[in-house]
Protein backbone atom coordinates (compact mmCIF):
# COMPACT_ATOMS: atom_id res chain seq x y z
CA UNK A 1 0.00 0.00 0.00
CA UNK A 2 1.35 3.42 -0.95
CA UNK A 3 0.21 7.00 -0.59
CA UNK A 4 0.20 8.85 -3.90
CA UNK A 5 1.50 12.37 -3.44
CA UNK A 6 1.56 13.70 -7.00
CA UNK A 7 -1.77 14.83 -8.48
CA UNK A 8 -3.23 13.16 -11.55
CA UNK A 9 -2.40 15.20 -14.65
CA UNK A 10 -3.24 13.80 -18.07
CA UNK A 11 -0.05 12.89 -19.93
CA UNK A 12 2.07 12.86 -16.76
CA UNK A 13 0.90 9.58 -15.22
CA UNK A 14 4.49 8.33 -14.92
CA UNK A 15 5.43 11.01 -12.39
CA UNK A 16 2.54 9.86 -10.20
CA UNK A 17 3.06 6.08 -10.31
CA UNK A 18 6.49 5.09 -11.63
CA UNK A 19 8.53 5.78 -8.44
CA UNK A 20 6.49 3.14 -6.57
CA UNK A 21 6.72 0.66 -9.44
CA UNK A 22 10.49 1.08 -9.70
CA UNK A 23 10.77 0.59 -5.94
CA UNK A 24 8.77 -2.65 -6.19
CA UNK A 25 11.05 -3.94 -8.95
CA UNK A 26 14.17 -3.07 -6.96
CA UNK A 27 12.81 -4.89 -3.90
CA UNK A 28 12.04 -7.93 -6.06
CA UNK A 29 15.55 -7.84 -7.54
CA UNK A 30 17.06 -7.74 -4.04
CA UNK A 31 14.87 -10.38 -2.38
CA UNK A 32 14.05 -12.73 -5.28
CA UNK A 33 16.43 -12.09 -8.19
CA UNK A 34 15.40 -15.37 -9.82
CA UNK A 35 11.89 -13.93 -10.29
CA UNK A 36 12.96 -10.82 -12.17
CA UNK A 37 10.82 -10.54 -15.32
CA UNK A 38 12.33 -10.63 -18.78
CA UNK A 39 9.68 -8.19 -20.03
CA UNK A 40 7.34 -5.78 -18.24
CA UNK A 41 3.78 -5.37 -19.50
CA UNK A 42 2.63 -1.92 -18.45
CA UNK A 43 -1.03 -0.91 -18.18
CA UNK A 44 -0.51 2.30 -20.14
CA UNK A 45 1.19 3.66 -23.26
CA UNK A 46 4.72 3.73 -24.58
CA UNK A 47 5.59 5.88 -27.58
CA UNK A 48 1.85 6.27 -28.20
CA UNK A 49 1.89 9.46 -26.16
CA UNK A 50 1.61 13.24 -26.55
CA UNK A 51 5.34 13.58 -25.99
CA UNK A 52 6.28 10.19 -27.43
CA UNK A 53 7.29 8.98 -23.98
CA UNK A 54 4.55 7.33 -21.94
CA UNK A 55 4.68 5.40 -18.68
CA UNK A 56 5.99 2.23 -20.39
CA UNK A 57 8.98 4.18 -21.75
CA UNK A 58 9.58 5.90 -18.42
CA UNK A 59 9.69 2.73 -16.34
CA UNK A 60 11.74 0.94 -18.99
CA UNK A 61 14.47 3.58 -18.95
CA UNK A 62 14.65 3.62 -15.14
CA UNK A 63 14.78 -0.18 -14.77
CA UNK A 64 16.57 -0.98 -18.06
CA UNK A 65 14.02 -3.74 -18.62
CA UNK A 66 12.17 -4.37 -21.90
CA UNK A 67 8.69 -2.82 -21.60
CA UNK A 68 5.48 -2.92 -23.61
CA UNK A 69 2.64 -0.43 -23.27
CA UNK A 70 -0.80 -2.06 -23.26
CA UNK A 71 -3.71 0.41 -23.15
CA UNK A 72 -7.42 -0.40 -23.01
CA UNK A 73 -8.48 2.90 -24.60
CA UNK A 74 -7.11 4.87 -27.54
CA UNK A 75 -5.14 7.94 -26.56
CA UNK A 76 -6.09 10.81 -28.85
CA UNK A 77 -2.72 12.04 -30.06
CA UNK A 78 -1.30 13.26 -33.38
CA UNK A 79 -4.60 12.87 -35.24
CA UNK A 80 -5.59 9.51 -33.74
CA UNK A 81 -9.25 9.60 -32.74
CA UNK A 82 -11.92 7.09 -31.84
CA UNK A 83 -14.06 8.33 -34.72
CA UNK A 84 -16.24 6.53 -37.25
CA UNK A 85 -13.23 5.56 -39.38
CA UNK A 86 -11.47 4.05 -36.37
CA UNK A 87 -14.62 2.16 -35.34
CA UNK A 88 -14.97 0.83 -38.88
CA UNK A 89 -11.43 -0.55 -38.72
CA UNK A 90 -12.25 -2.22 -35.40
CA UNK A 91 -15.24 -3.92 -37.04
CA UNK A 92 -12.88 -5.39 -39.63
CA UNK A 93 -10.92 -7.22 -36.92
CA UNK A 94 -12.50 -10.67 -37.06
CA UNK A 95 -10.21 -13.15 -35.29
CA UNK A 96 -7.93 -13.04 -32.28
CA UNK A 97 -4.56 -11.78 -33.45
CA UNK A 98 -5.95 -9.44 -36.13
CA UNK A 99 -4.39 -5.96 -36.07
CA UNK A 100 -4.23 -2.61 -37.80
CA UNK A 101 -1.54 0.08 -37.38
CA UNK A 102 -2.17 3.31 -35.52
CA UNK A 103 -0.96 5.77 -38.14
CA UNK A 104 -0.51 9.36 -36.93
CA UNK A 105 -0.86 12.52 -38.99
CA UNK A 106 2.92 12.82 -38.85
CA UNK A 107 3.17 9.55 -40.79
CA UNK A 108 4.63 7.61 -37.85
CA UNK A 109 3.15 4.31 -36.70
CA UNK A 110 2.66 4.91 -32.99
CA UNK A 111 1.29 1.49 -32.12
CA UNK A 112 -1.02 -1.32 -33.12
CA UNK A 113 -4.68 -2.03 -32.44
CA UNK A 114 -4.91 -5.72 -31.54
CA UNK A 115 -7.97 -7.95 -31.30
CA UNK A 116 -6.52 -10.05 -28.52
CA UNK A 117 -9.35 -12.57 -28.27
CA UNK A 118 -11.88 -13.80 -30.81
CA UNK A 119 -14.78 -12.99 -28.47
CA UNK A 120 -13.61 -9.51 -27.47
CA UNK A 121 -15.36 -6.57 -29.13
CA UNK A 122 -12.78 -3.96 -28.12
CA UNK A 123 -9.12 -4.02 -29.18
CA UNK A 124 -6.01 -3.40 -27.11
CA UNK A 125 -3.63 -0.60 -28.06
CA UNK A 126 -0.07 -1.90 -28.03
CA UNK A 127 2.92 0.42 -28.23
CA UNK A 128 6.66 0.13 -27.78
CA UNK A 129 7.96 1.01 -24.34
CA UNK A 130 11.67 0.11 -24.18
CA UNK A 131 13.98 -2.40 -25.87
CA UNK A 132 11.12 -3.98 -27.85
CA UNK A 133 10.04 -3.84 -31.48
CA UNK A 134 6.36 -3.29 -32.23
CA UNK A 135 6.01 -6.61 -34.04
CA UNK A 136 7.52 -8.60 -31.18
CA UNK A 137 5.41 -6.66 -28.69
CA UNK A 138 2.18 -7.56 -30.51
CA UNK A 139 3.14 -11.24 -30.76
CA UNK A 140 4.02 -11.41 -27.06
CA UNK A 141 0.82 -9.69 -25.95
CA UNK A 142 -1.26 -12.00 -28.12
CA UNK A 143 0.48 -15.03 -26.61
CA UNK A 144 -0.34 -13.80 -23.08
CA UNK A 145 -4.07 -13.38 -23.66
CA UNK A 146 -6.51 -15.99 -22.39
CA UNK A 147 -9.13 -13.24 -22.37
CA UNK A 148 -9.05 -9.69 -23.71
CA UNK A 149 -6.49 -8.40 -21.19
CA UNK A 150 -3.00 -10.00 -21.11
CA UNK A 151 -2.85 -12.41 -18.19
CA UNK A 152 -0.02 -10.66 -16.27
CA UNK A 153 -1.96 -7.37 -16.26
CA UNK A 154 -5.28 -9.12 -15.63
CA UNK A 155 -3.90 -11.05 -12.65
CA UNK A 156 -2.23 -7.95 -11.20
CA UNK A 157 -5.52 -6.06 -11.45
CA UNK A 158 -7.60 -8.87 -9.91
CA UNK A 159 -5.18 -9.60 -7.07
CA UNK A 160 -4.63 -5.96 -6.16
CA UNK A 161 -8.40 -5.35 -6.02
CA UNK A 162 -8.84 -8.44 -3.85
CA UNK A 163 -6.05 -7.26 -1.54
CA UNK A 164 -7.71 -3.86 -1.19
CA UNK A 165 -11.08 -5.48 -0.51
CA UNK A 166 -9.63 -7.71 2.23
CA UNK A 167 -7.70 -4.78 3.72
CA UNK A 168 -10.86 -2.65 3.91
CA UNK A 169 -12.87 -5.52 5.41
CA UNK A 170 -10.19 -6.13 8.03
CA UNK A 171 -10.05 -2.44 8.92
CA UNK A 172 -13.84 -2.29 9.23
CA UNK A 173 -13.85 -5.45 11.37
CA UNK A 174 -11.20 -4.06 13.68
CA UNK A 175 -13.06 -0.76 13.96
CA UNK A 176 -16.30 -2.58 14.80
CA UNK A 177 -14.45 -4.69 17.41
CA UNK A 178 -13.01 -1.59 19.01
CA UNK A 179 -16.44 0.03 19.13
CA UNK A 180 -17.93 -3.06 20.82
CA UNK A 181 -15.08 -3.01 23.32
CA UNK A 182 -15.76 0.65 24.11
CA UNK A 183 -19.46 -0.10 24.58
CA UNK A 184 -18.70 -2.93 27.03
CA UNK A 185 -16.33 -0.68 28.92
CA UNK A 186 -18.99 2.04 29.17
CA UNK A 187 -21.52 -0.52 30.45
CA UNK A 188 -19.14 -1.62 33.19
CA UNK A 189 -18.52 1.94 34.30
CA UNK A 190 -22.23 2.98 34.26
CA UNK A 191 -24.45 1.45 37.04
CA UNK A 192 -27.60 -0.16 35.73
CA UNK A 193 -30.92 0.36 37.52
CA UNK A 194 -33.78 -2.08 37.19
CA UNK A 195 -36.89 -0.56 35.56
CA UNK A 196 -38.93 -1.03 38.78
CA UNK A 197 -36.34 0.57 40.99
CA UNK A 198 -35.89 3.46 38.62
CA UNK A 199 -39.64 4.02 38.53
CA UNK A 200 -39.94 3.95 42.34
CA UNK A 201 -37.10 6.41 42.77
CA UNK A 202 -38.58 8.70 40.15
CA UNK A 203 -42.02 8.59 41.87
CA UNK A 204 -40.51 9.29 45.27
CA UNK A 205 -38.65 12.30 43.94
CA UNK A 206 -41.88 13.77 42.56
CA UNK A 207 -44.06 12.96 45.67
CA UNK A 208 -44.42 15.96 48.06
CA UNK A 209 -43.35 15.48 51.67
CA UNK A 210 -46.07 14.10 53.98
CA UNK A 211 -45.55 16.74 56.69
CA UNK A 212 -44.67 19.96 54.97
CA UNK A 213 -43.08 22.65 57.02
CA UNK A 214 -45.07 25.82 57.77
CA UNK A 215 -43.20 27.68 55.08
CA UNK A 216 -44.01 25.09 52.42
CA UNK A 217 -46.20 26.17 49.51
CA UNK A 218 -47.31 23.81 46.75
Amino acid sequence: MVNLTAPYVSGFLAFREVPFLVDAIKRLQKKEPSLMPQVLLVDGNGVLHHRGFGVACHIGILTDLPCIGVAKKLLHVDGLKNNDLHKEKIQQLKMGGDTFPLLANSGAILGMALKSHSKSSKPLYVSVGHKMSLGTSVCLIQACCRYRIPEPIRQADMRSREYIRRTIELANSQEAGQERGHERLREKRTPTLSPTRGLEESTEEERPPENPSPGYHS
